[in-house]
């Protein structure tokens, strides 16, 4: 007997509760990942072991094959590999070494390395995925040098990806947003703003997303460290910059280095990826438009883009032009082919991660884990609890599913009915707060793909990255939560803003006070071991 519906029962929760749960505790993110698929797998089937197997066998199939090439899925893991291959030929180059010299005689402290990095993240807006690994590309050289550990830069990089994606209109993410923005207005006749001016009037409102930013800014350049972060960061201060003891993380290969590279190896490549990229979505998205008999505007090709397609065709782009670069340098036949073949063996850890999370988001899928959640939020509940409700929904949601994005599918139209049939001036504070309670929810799921990605960019183990910035994540969304809790009751976003700014200002003042007692007994245990 196959059982087909979960979404009234708390079952449906089980099997990322597994997955989630296991890979806290044992740190094996692939077998926690299996643990979830299996969980949720038998409970579709009824506990049949065979009819499991093959529910399994689908789940992967399905990742790349879903009635014709899953090419969207296809495009990502080339777009991995690519990259991957691009990261070792600038390192052979000398691009890196290159770079961390230049950047040495400019950055002379730990805060400037990781400002810099974070000012890289707000620039690179584009895309989460494409932000999580050409900021760590770039600036993984510097931080380095400079003894941040990849911890650190895992945070920095995953803290300046989706908060800057989901308040950046011209973005794939701000042009999926503002498709089912346009959607719910339509749908409850509210039109007097375009779904643009809605989406940037949101901006303000999305706390998580502004005070995790604000975080990340006051974190890098206070080099504030709380929590398992601090251990990681006074680990990096004695020359180790992730745990040797469990393997090299992935995205590390050590590869010789030409000792006459120059910046422009690095950046060059890198800026060209960029460029292609930001070209291609505008062309995917001008294509899109003119299938459509729409008029061409840039904000339009955004929220018609190939996201993928982009992501690759930038990306071979950016290969070839590495390449080119290299054809005039005397390297050996057997330097190139090692650099192709580690390039893309340091990209398969979190392959094969990806590829699991994706089974597993189909699996949670099916057992309608997000409608169960949803349905939660239903009842006769006080409008002016909604907003901080929603953000906490919408954070379990995407916690729980591993997707921001699937989050925003089925809960801001949630958050329109809510808000239509309660108070329809609380619309866009309680749209906000689904934004910003799915970018919470994913920042902390060790099952996020964008947590996985930003891992990878960083060469950071997947659950030093998950355990470190916990801390940072779980105190922004209190930071966030109170503000929308006053935000409800007084029926004002700017007494609500200003709540969470006074919060913000407390909890930094605590963080730099943990941190300097932590750096204060580190100082005096080295002292005692002399």
């Amino acid at each position: 007997m196959e059982l087909t519906s979960f979404s009234d029962s708390s079952l449906s929760l089980l099997a990322p509760a597994v997955a989630i749960i296991l890979a806290v505790i044992t740190r094996k993110v692939l077998w926690s990942l299996g643990a979830g698929i299996m969980t949720g797998a038998l409970l579709l089937t009824g506990l049949n072991p065979l009819i499991t197997i093959r529910r399994i066998f689908d789940g992967f199939v399905g990742v790349f094959w879903d009635e014709g090439l899953n090419l969207s899925n296809i495009y990502i893991l080339l777009f991995l590999l690519v990259l991957g291959i691009i990261t070792s030929l600038i390192s052979i180059s000398g691009g890196a070494r290159a770079f961390g010299e230049w950047a040495r005689q400019r950055v002379k402290t730990r805060q400037g390395s990781q400002v810099l990095t974070v000012f890289l993240g707000v620039i690179i807006f584009i895309d989460d995925y494409f932000n999580s690994l050409a900021v760590g590309s770039i600036s993984k050289p510097l931080t380095d040098r400079h003894k941040v550990s990849r911890a650190k830069l895992a945070y920095l990089i995953d803290s300046t990806a989706a908060p800057i994606c989901v308040i950046t209109p011209i973005s794939s993410w701000g042009a999926y947003i503002i498709a089912l923005v346009g959607t719910i207005m339509a749908t409850h006749g509210i039109g007097e703003d375009s779904p643009v001016f809605s989406f940037v009037s949101m901006v303000p409102m999305n706390l998580y997303a502004i005070f995790a930013l604000a975080l990340v800014f006051c974190t890098a350049a206070m080099d504030l460290n709380v929590g398992p972060m601090a251990k990681h960061e006074n680990a990096a201060l004695s020359g180790s910059l992730f745990d040797a003891n469990k393997g090299n993380p992935p995205g590390a290969p050590e590869l010789e280095e030409d000792e006459n590279g120059r910046v422009a190896d690095l950046i060059s490549p890198i800026l060209v990826l960029v460029l292609a990229t930001l070209t291609a979505m505008i062309w995917t998205g001008s294509a899109a438009l003119a299938a459509d008999n729409q008029v061409f505007s840039i904000l339009g090709a955004f929220e018609n883009t190939d996201v993928t397609l982009s992501l690759i065709s930038g990306g071979v782009i950016g290969l070839l032009f590495a390449v080119i670069r290299l054809l005039s340098r005397n390297i050996s036949g057997e330097i190139w082919r090692k650099a192709v073949v580690e390039g893309s063996k340091s990209m398969l850890p979190a392959i094969y991660i990806l590829v699991f999370a994706w089974v597993l988001t189909g699996i949670i899928g099916q057992l309608e884990t997000g409608k169960y959640l949803a349905s939660l939020v239903s009842g006769n509940i006080s409008p002016s609890y909604l907003p901080l409700i929603l953000f906490v929904v919408s954070g379990v949601m995407a916690f729980a599913t591993g997707t921001s994005w699937g989050t925003f599918g089925i809960m801001l139209p949630i958050a329109g009915d809510m808000a239509a049939a309660a108070d329809i001036a609380m619309m866009l504070p309680m749209l906000a707060s689904v934004l910003a309670g799915a970018v919470f929810g994913d920042h902390c799921s060790p099952i996020s793909d964008t947590t996985i990605l930003s891992s990878t960019g960083a060469s950071c183990h997947h659950m030093d990255h998950v355990n470190t910035q916990l801390p940072y994540a779980l105190s922004i969304a209190a930071v966030a939560m109170f503000g929308y809790l006053v935000m409800g009751i007084s029926h004002s976003i700017s007494t609500g803003f200003v709540a969470s700014l006074v919060a913000f200002v407390g909890l930094v003042v605590l963080f730099r006070r943990l941190s300097e007692k932590s750096r204060s007994l580190t100082a005096s245990a080295e002292y005692l071991a002399k």
